[in-house]
């Protein structure tokens, strides 16, 4: 696969994820206010609807000590679970935020975005002492997102799924690391719009415990990375990955074992 087929499966993944939200919002059957609250929210009852708007106009935005101690003390009413010793940073977008459980001292950094949206989904889980970095964003389309502990992602990852992405124990995506499990789609009628045209899986994304991904790897649908993994930056992974590997390119290839310190695969 070279990398403008690589780079065409992206751009189509991203249609879908607009493409459904672009649906939502046109639909004239709804009000305005349908819309958000659904869209944002999760709900049609006006009083959770107002809990949440009140909630984030007086404290997402508050700097310093003051705005840390307030959400601290505030957004739990917001999610399904929030465990002890949560900080939440500013600027944070949530969506439907019922559907979300926080961990033990997991620290959610500025402009983060949590986005479980769905009818029928789990949402988003996220583990004990997980770190999401500045502007990362992890956001669900009917999938659901998974991280378990000791997880660290940092600033501008983004992390889309329709179908499911799990990451395993101490986990350490670099900075702008993008993966998208689901919205895959054909685009063989050329009377319909892409978007609208029916999408397909690979069964999501699966990252085994102590892996690490460089600087703006791509993981695409289907793939699962193996244990002690290590991916080079700027790599884009498109098919699974064994145990120990070390790997890189576009598309990925293994060029060594973790395991053997001598023998080094030439490609």
């Amino acid at each position: 696969m070279n990398v403008l087929a690589i780079f065409s499966i992206i751009l189509i993944m991203d249609k879908e994820f607009r493409g459904s939200i672009q649906k939502e919002l046109i639909d004239e059957g709804k009000s305005s206010f349908d819309k958000y609250s659904s869209f944002f929210w999760g709900t049609k009852s006006f009083a959770k609807f107002l809990k949440f708007e009140v909630i984030i106009i007086l404290f997402s935005w508050l700097p310093g000590a003051a705005g840390f101690f307030l959400r601290r003390l505030f957004y739990p009413f917001l999610f399904k679970k929030v465990g002890k010793g949560v900080v939440f940073g500013r600027n944070i977008t949530l969506r439907h935020p019922h559907k979300i459980c926080l961990g033990d001292n997991t620290f959610i950094d500025d402009n983060v975005v949590l986005d479980a949206k769905g009818e029928k989904n789990e949402g988003l889980g996220i583990g004990k002492n997980v770190y999401l970095g500045r502007n990362t964003i992890l956001s669900c389309k009917e999938g659901s997102i998974f991280l378990d502990d000791y997880c660290n992602l940092s600033a501008n990852c983004s992390l889309l799924s329709e179908t499911e992405i799990r990451l395993g124990k101490y986990c350490f995506l670099a900075g702008q690391c993008y993966l998208v499990a689901g919205g895959n789609h054909t685009y063989d009628d050329i009377s319909i719009p892409i978007m609208f045209q029916p999408s397909f899986t690979k069964g999501g994304i699966s990252i085994d415990e102590d892996v690490w991904l460089g600087a703006g790897v791509i993981v695409l649908d289907g793939v699962s990375i193996g244990k002690g993994t290590v991916v080079g930056a700027g790599s884009v992974v498109t098919e699974s990955l064994g145990e120990y590997s070390i790997a890189v390119g576009t598309p990925a290839q293994k060029i060594k074992d973790r395991r053997d310190k001598d023998r080094v695969k030439k490609v």
